[in-house]
């Protein structure tokens, strides 16, 4: 077989391992390859059985997240390393699964009311967290009070703002009552902060003896340096936590991360350097992995701290970066351009026919003109910690906007603790999201006012009020034109800047495997690789 065909060979077995192509597209491809049918279907059959999970043996798994200041208080958990521990102990009451549908976890069933205002959920019976506690609707009450109690700082309080009442009508079942409609809302509780932990109805939630009910027990916990889980030997789902036991290392260095993959140190890694992407695919033991999601980089400007209360300068900002620019160079072409808004083409209301704030140095010296700033010099607050090339995002910014007459001076902080000391502290940081599901829930938790993780200090009426409308609207054309509005808002008056949409990339070893489908919406499975993916 020639070099081409053996490469056209091999990406027909890595689709069919991804799930991107059917066995029955694979065999037609491997026979115009020069496969015979008989060989074709054998081929088939094998990649079929690498992906049946397996149990036992050990994985290691490095983020470019985590900090000193980690805590697994599912109100305050902020990074994806966290998120990840989180969902490995814990279960939430709906997931999304890896093809994106949502699924029943630890509710069974709900059921809304003709007006969206009235969730009815039934609690799977027999669940016991690792302490041999039963869970009880109680404890989801609980979980509920914790995160809307007056007092709560919860990054999961802004969604679940809505909620007037939380009922607990038997054992098993908690009627939950919003203020206004949400059609979202099964779909909100996705969310490792909404894992559930034993506590009380009151809402007291017994967070700090770290026990769950989900497939793995936390062995030992060092915030920031590594996580060690083994698994729940009574995980009520039998078909997920495949391995004896995980180790969750924190390495926030992008170099150190490829260089632990490539020597065979760790089993996965995320948050991938585009740059060495090409590199790591050569290794013949190393299998790179992309998806196009939510995820976004910003630059995140604080609308109530000069000079970025002036939305003409806000604006000067948004149209000194050359966003094809930050494409080509800091995502190696692995993404598209942003709008300033966090609204990308994984969603449903994307407003694809606005118009596009682009590179215009000379616009932005008029918006300058107009605020009277012409000279207008800004402190930029970055680290790698934000994403890999994260400094080399602040440097290439700093280059374009010299040509609209800003000065721009960099401020590199160090990896550790960025979370916590600088972003939501400093006045102009660089930033990124992973996303969520759904166009409510990532407006809801990041621009909404008063929001725990609202980094811009966004607060506008208009906006406010068609979110709402939305929320409950059951018209798709009239919920598209609300959603556009709000998009519109945020470009023009916002202070987000989103340069652009990044793929996903990850890497694994070949020995972990994972299913057909692995979710976009977050790195690593959607944060749920601890159960799903297994030692091959």
């Amino acid at each position: 077989m020639s070099v081409s065909k053996e490469n056209d060979a091999k990406n027909l077995v890595e689709n069919l391992q991804l799930g991107r192509i059917s066995r029955r597209n694979f065999v037609k491809g491997a026979m115009a390859l020069g496969v015979t049918a008989t060989l074709a279907n054998t081929m088939a059959i094998n990649v079929a059985e690498a992906a049946t999970p397996k149990k036992g043996g050990r994985m290691t798994l490095a983020m470019g997240h985590g900090s000193t200041t980690d805590t697994l208080d599912p109100a305050v958990i902020e990074n994806g390393w966290q998120w990840v521990a989180m969902f490995g102990i814990c279960n939430t009451l709906t997931e999304l699964a890896a093809d994106g549908e949502l699924v029943p976890s630890l509710a069974e069933s709900w059921e809304p009311s003709a007006d969206l205002k009235t969730w009815r959920f039934k609690i799977r019976q027999g669940i016991e967290f690792h302490d041999g506690r039963k869970l009880t609707a109680k404890d989801v009450a609980g979980n509920f009070r914790y995160h809307t109690g007056e007092s709560s700082k919860s990054i999961a309080k802004a969604v679940l703002k809505p909620i007037i009442g939380i009922e607990v009508e038997d054992d098993y079942t908690v009627v939950i009552k919003l203020d206004s409609g949400n059609a979202d809302f099964a779909v909100s509780l996705n969310s490792a902060n909404l894992s559930i932990m034993p506590s009380t109805e009151e809402g007291d939630v017994d967070w700090k003896s770290m026990v769950g009910t989900g497939g793995y027990r936390l062995k030992s916990f060092n915030p920031g340096v590594s996580a060690v889980f083994e698994r729940n030997e009574n995980y009520w789902k039998k078909d997920r936590a495949h391995a004896d036991e995980i180790e969750l290392l924190s390495i926030k260095d992008s170099v150190a991360r490829t260089t632990a993959i490539m020597t065979g140190s760790v089993d996965a890694i995320d948050n991938v350097d585009t740059k060495t992407a090409l590199l790591l695919a050569r290794n013949k033991n190393v299998v790179v992995e992309e998806s196009s999601g939510p995820l976004h980089y910003v630059f995140a400007m604080q609308m109530s701290v000069p000079p970025f209360d002036n939305v003409h300068v806000r604006q000067a900002l948004k149209l000194s970066i050359d966003r094809e620019e930050f494409v080509k160079k800091i995502l190696s072409g692995r993404g598209v351009v942003g709008n300033d808004h966090p609204i990308g083409k994984s969603y449903r209301y994307i407003a694809n026919d606005i118009d596009q704030n682009s590179f215009d140095p000379e616009e932005a010296k008029w918006h300058l003109k107009q605020a009277g700033m012409e000279n207008l010099s800004v402190d930029l607050h970055t680290s790698d910690a934000a994403y890999s090339g994260a400094v080399d995002a602040a440097a290439l910014f700093q280059n374009n906007a010299k040509e609209s007459g800003i000065n721009i001076n960099i401020v590199r902080e160090p990896k550790d603790g960025y979370w916590s000391n600088v972003w939501k502290v400093k006045p102009f940081v660089v930033s990124y999201w992973g996303g969520y599901p759904t166009e409510d829930i990532m407006l809801t938790t990041g621009y909404t006012t008063g929001a725990a993780w609202n980094e811009t200090q966004f607060s506008d009426k208009e906006f406010e009020s068609l979110l709402v409308a939305a929320r409950g609207e059951s018209d798709v054309d009239k919920r598209r034109m609300m959603y556009q509005k709000i998009q519109i808002i945020l470009r023009d008056r916002g202070g987000v800047i989103v340069p652009a949409f990044a793929n996903n990339l990850t890497a694994r070893t070949k020995r972990i495997a994972h299913g057909d489908h692995v979710s976009p919406l977050k790195a690593f499975d959607g944060r749920r690789i601890l159960e799903r993916w297994w030692v091959a």
